[in-house]
C-alpha cells in the first residue's frame, strides 16, 4: 500500500484507540491529522474562552513547515505505538 492508503487506514484505525489514549497524544494526532490533510494552519487561534479549540489550534499550528507526507508518516507512526500501548 503507499502512504496514502497507510494513512487513511490509520484515520480508521485511530477511531478504535482505547479509552485511555490521553488528551495529549489526541492532541498529537489531531495536529498531525490537520497538517497532513490541509497543510498549514490557515485560521486565526480562537478566542480565550475556548480552551479545547486553543488547543487543538495550538497544536496544529506547532507543525507548521511539515510537509503533508511527513505528517502522513508521523501520524502512522503514532497510531501504531498507540495500538501497542
Amino acid at each position: 500500500m503507499g502512504l496514502a492508503e497507510d494513512f487513511d487506514q490509520a484515520a480508521k484505525d485511530a477511531l478504535k484507540l482505547p479509552a485511555t489514549t490521553t488528551d495529549q497524544d489526541k492532541l498529537i494526532l489531531y495536529g498531525l491529522f490537520k497538517q497532513a490533510t490541509v497543510g498549514d494552519c490557515n485560521t486565526a487561534r480562537p478566542g480565550m474562552l475556548d480552551l479545547k479549540g486553543k488547543a487543538k489550534w495550538d497544536a496544529w499550528n506547532g507543525l507548521k513547515g511539515k510537509s503533508k507526507e511527513e505528517a502522513m508518516q508521523d501520524y502512522i507512526t503514532k497510531v501504531t505505538q498507540l495500538q501497542e500501548e
